[in-house]
């Protein structure tokens, strides 16, 4: 009996048609990131967990895919039952595979800083994987394409990155909101309030606001010991709107005996004020709401969402001032942001956003009439393909119906057909696959036409 097939859930398959257009995603963001001055990286699927472990809060440590070790793993633990499943993992599985690209980069930063010149500008794209429970544009393993400025703590990082996210969504078609906010400004409300123990649990609670509600944010919270005080102080930031001067004076007030706070507010002020020097198009404002929920952000905080459907966050980042830290490299301050290719193309799919053609790997097919014309066919294709024109020669003499079948299969935009008439002439016909027109040419004006 044959097995049957399937792939784990929250995983796909991509056909040529879609690699495709995810290709076309991937190469508008490597384009952007190449003309701001950000260089190739790529890190291990797999890291030590011990890399891992520690870096993405509780919540986000649960959701780690581990590794089981090779040979008999199970070998050290003789009494299982006396095992819980924290003390089991740490035998049985030493290596997980990554959850995102920055804590990677960081230990990569660590262990290559003698090789590296500062500040460093990488970008980043590839696949990490996250064992959550998969839902509409949400996966278990999906690509993530970063760009992080480390060994430089400078404001002018921030606003470059605001114009780069920018830059790729104009360039994609793509109409977004760049929502801002800084983590200090956020350890200045939980300190307002009453409650900077509870500074971990309060950005866990507020990152979950959009999915949940604010009394579902106000019901976690309590369940997590803060304070009814608390709470009943925090609302009113929560429900705060207003412009960007609005909110500013807003928080100044608010935070007037925090330090903490007042700097994060100045640092806002620098980053939109440099920010409106760089031509944005996309609208930005500052989101007193915005938390991401991570615990190695310390500074500016992005996340940006489409206006034009309901999609959720489709990129995000921040500054981590110290990440390195924790292998052995201090007082190195990072900024970076992750384009979400996945769910950026889902939008581009729902609002039919994808160029014409894009999907298409082959531009045009010569048709094999064999024998003698098959000769000149593959002299055809070579030149075809000589001047940049992605060309295909059906491989044997078949029936025309046939070939013309796969072109349509392939969404060959043109067939190219050079049998003993057109030989003889030296005019080949060419057939729009589309409209079905069909036009005598030389090759040479052909191959005008189809650059």
């Amino acid at each position: 009996m044959a097995q049957k097939t399937s792939i784990p859930k929250g995983t796909r398959d991509f056909g040529p048609e879609i690699m495709h257009k995810r290709n076309y995603i991937f190469n508008t963001i490597r384009e952007v990131y190449q003309l701001y001055g950000f260089q190739p990286l790529e890190t291990p699927a797999m890291e030590n967990l011990s890399t891992l472990t520690g870096k993405y809060g509780e919540e986000g440590d649960q959701l780690l895919f581990k590794i089981l070790n090779s040979g008999d793993y199970l070998k050290k633990s003789d009494n299982l039952a006396k095992e819980t499943s924290s003390s089991l993992t740490s035998k049985i599985a030493e290596k997980g595979l990554r959850y995102d690209l920055t804590v990677p980069f960081a230990r990569y930063i660590a262990q290559h800083q003698h090789e590296i010149s500062f500040p460093f500008k990488r970008y980043q794209i590839q696949p990490v994987w996250r064992a959550d429970r998969p839902q509409k544009g949400r996966y278990r393993e999906f690509y993530q394409c970063d760009a992080d400025v480390i060994g430089m703590n400078a404001l002018f990082s921030e606003a470059e990155l605001i114009k780069i996210i920018d830059e790729v969504f104009q360039r994609l078609n793509i109409k977004v909101t760049i929502k801002i906010n800084n983590r200090k400004i956020l350890y200045g409300i939980a300190e307002s309030i009453g409650a900077p123990e509870h500074f971990k649990t309060l950005t866990v609670a507020i990152d979950k606001l959009e999915k949940i509600g604010i009394e579902k944010v106000f019901e976690e919270l309590k369940e997590n010991c803060v304070p009814e005080e608390a709470c009943q102080k925090l609302k009113p930031v929560l429900m705060f709107n207003g412009s960007l001067a609005d909110k500013t004076d807003f928080l100044k007030s608010f935070l007037t005996d925090s330090e903490t706070g007042l700097q994060g507010i100045d640092e806002s002020e620098e980053v939109f004020r440099k920010a409106s020097l760089m031509d944005i198009q996309s609208s930005m404002e500052l989101d007193l709401t915005l938390a991401r929920g991570l615990d190695y952000y310390t500074g500016a905080i992005f996340e940006v969402i489409t206006t034009e459907l309901e999609m959720g966050s489709i990129c995000g980042g921040g500054r981590y001032d110290d990440l390195t830290g924790v292998f052995g490299l201090k007082n190195v301050s990072g900024v970076g942001i992750s384009f979400g290719a996945e769910r950026i193309f889902d939008v581009m799919e729902e609002l039919k956003r994808f160029p014409p053609g894009s999907e298409q790997a082959i531009k045009v097919m010569v048709v094999n009439f064999g024998q003698e014309a098959e000769e000149e066919g593959i002299k055809i294709v070579q030149k075809l393909r000589a001047n940049a024109i992605k060309s295909e020669f059906f491989p044997k003499p078949a029936k025309m119906k046939k070939q013309m079948n796969f072109a349509n299969s392939n969404n060959i935009p043109y067939v190219i057909m050079a049998g003993e008439e057109e030989l003889k002439s030296q005019k080949l016909t060419v057939k729009n696959m589309e409209t079905g027109e069909q036009q005598k040419m030389s090759l040479e004006a052909i191959i005008d036409q189809l650059q």
